[in-house]
Parts: structure tokens; sequence; C-alpha cells
């Protein structure tokens, strides 16, 4: 197997849509390690594993921001894609991420969400990821527009170099903001957005409370 890319994903009770997300990736990155940080109480993991992936328990749940971090730092690709395990998002255009950071020099590609309103996207988080990333834009100089996107392709060596908080749901936001501050090369790419398979365990109030105090932070730091 390739380890030139990792596609990882961090799972709770995904049992409904973990099957289709895996097998949409393999056929785009036949080649590809994927990784699972999972917390599932349900049938996700053996599923998962059943098809070929790699499973690491992270039992009881810490949260997401130390799955991600587990999951960025075991990743065994010298690029590394995430994904939400929900069928969000659009698996087709994993080989274009990558491509983007192995073949153009890109550090960071974020897959953007918000070039538009999703449909699938509630109205409150939506609002809410757009004042975000207006704070931002204005703080780090750089027009930004998805700070919370659950798509982004990561080289490897990055992730490893830099320090990351990676304490709570707001992880996502230093692990754009951060590279940007040290003048690593990011890049923005529009993505669709899919209504998700099963619930979502997001909490949008507290989510939004820790990220402005995240932004605060790595532009102070």
């Amino acid at each position: 197997m390739s380890t030139t890319l990792t596609v990882a994903m961090i799972t709770l009770d995904e049992e409904g849509a973990v099957e289709k997300v895996i097998r949409s990736i393999q056929a785009v990155v036949p080649d590809a390690e994927i990784l699972l940080v999972d917390s599932s109480k349900d049938a996700t993991p053996q599923i998962a594993e059943s098809l070929g992936a790699r499973v690491i328990r992270q039992f009881p749940p810490s949260g997401y921001g130390p799955a991600m971090s587990l999951a960025l730092r075991s990743a065994v690709g010298d690029v590394v894609v995430t994904l939400d395990c929900d069928d969000t998002y659009p698996t087709e255009l994993i080989p274009r991420l990558r491509d983007l950071v192995l073949d153009e020099g890109w550090d960071i590609v974020d897959g953007s969400r918000l070039y538009r309103k999703p449909d699938a996207m509630p109205l409150q988080n939506y609002l809410g990821n757009w004042l975000l990333s207006a704070v931002a834009s204005v703080l780090f100089a750089r027009r930004l527009r998805d700070l919370h996107s659950g798509m982004r392709a990561y080289r490897k060596s990055v992730v490893e170099e830099l320090r990351f908080n990676p304490k709570g749901a707001a992880l996502p936001v230093e692990l754009l903001l951060r590279p940007l501050k040290e003048g690593y090369r990011v890049h923005i790419v529009p993505i669709e957005y899919r209504f998700r398979i099963g619930e979502s365990t997001m909490r949008p109030l507290e989510t939004m409370k820790w990220s402005l105090l995240r932004i605060l932070r790595v532009r102070l730091s």
C-alpha cells in the first residue's frame, strides 16, 4: 500500500454512514491509508476494519480536538486529508486536494463550504462560520472563508513542525491559522457540502465561543 496519502476521520457512532464513506474513498484513492480515530458505542469500528481501514480506539471519548490531533500524528501519509464520516463532503475531490499539496507546493488546502450558503448547513451554523471567518480575515489580513471545514489536506511535515493546542472543538481554527501566521502556504478551494447521514453532535454556541478565543490567541501568540 502506498503511504503517500492518509485519509483521516474522527468517528462517533457513524455506523449508518461509515461503509458508504469508506467505499467512496477507496473508489478514488484505492492505495490510500484510511484511518479512523473512533469513540463509538455502535458497530462503526468493526465495519471500518472489515473494509480495510485502520482504527485507533479512543474510549472513553476525549473530544474532537484530541482525536484530530491523534489522527494527524498517527497518519503514515506524506499528505493527510481529513473528512467527516457522515457523507457531507465530496470524497471525489480527495485526489485534487492531495495533488495541490504534492504537485503544486501548498502546505494546507482548505475546502471551503462557504462560497455560498449550502442548503445542507443550518442557518445558525452558516452565520457563525461566516462571522468567524470575517473576524479572522481582518486579524490575519487574508480573505478566509471556512475556519471549521472538516475537509482539508495537510502536508504531514508541517503538522509535525508546528505546535498546536489540541484541546477543544476549536482545533480546526488553529490548524488553519497557525500555519498561515508562520508563513506556510495556505490555499482555499470551494467544495460542495451535502446533507449528513445521522445526527450531529456539534454544539454551535459553545464552539463559536471557543473559536473566537482561539482566533485571538493565535493572533496574539
